[in-house]
């Protein structure tokens, strides 16, 4: 799969649509999760996505250091529900970790990951920052990577 890196202003209008369309499917219906997920921080990030047939099946957007947070964040993680057992998490993260070396010239990156997802994350360099907590109902931890 190829991994594309782009910002807000250069996603087309049908990029823009899948990826939105992507997200609620992920984090609003599959998860039942009732949340503003167009919040406004999509025109800081930059958008890193995976196609496979001309579809975007792997979604991440990732911040610079500067844009309120501390390190480079990689936030919005997915893969579609269909395409789960590829491999393309691994392959989405290995992109979304280059873009903020290759767009930031960040090593440190932090996540706000879904708990369940630890060991995943752990797999791609990621360590636990302190406790378990409550993100829009779902239990999260902070991950760092040096």
């Amino acid at each position: 799969m190829n991994f594309t890196t782009k910002q807000f202003s250069e996603l087309t209008t049908y990029e823009l649509y899948e990826i939105l369309q992507l997200r609620a499917k992920v984090f609003v219906v599959e998860q039942d999760c009732v949340y503003q997920d167009v919040d406004g921080k999509d025109f800081k990030s930059l958008h890193v996505f995976g196609l496979k047939n001309d579809k975007i099946v792997a979604y991440a957007r990732i911040f610079n250091a500067e844009n309120s947070f501390k390190n480079a964040y990689i936030g919005r993680v997915l893969v579609s529900a269909e395409e789960r057992k590829q491999g393309f998490g691994n392959d989405l993260i290995k992109a979304s970790i280059k873009a903020v070396k290759m767009h930031f010239n960040a090593d440190k990156i932090t996540i706000s990951a879904q708990a369940y997802l630890q060991k995943f994350y752990e797999s791609h360099g990621f360590v636990k920052i302190g406790k378990e907590y409550l993100e829009d109902g779902i239990p999260h931890i902070r991950m760092d990577r040096n």
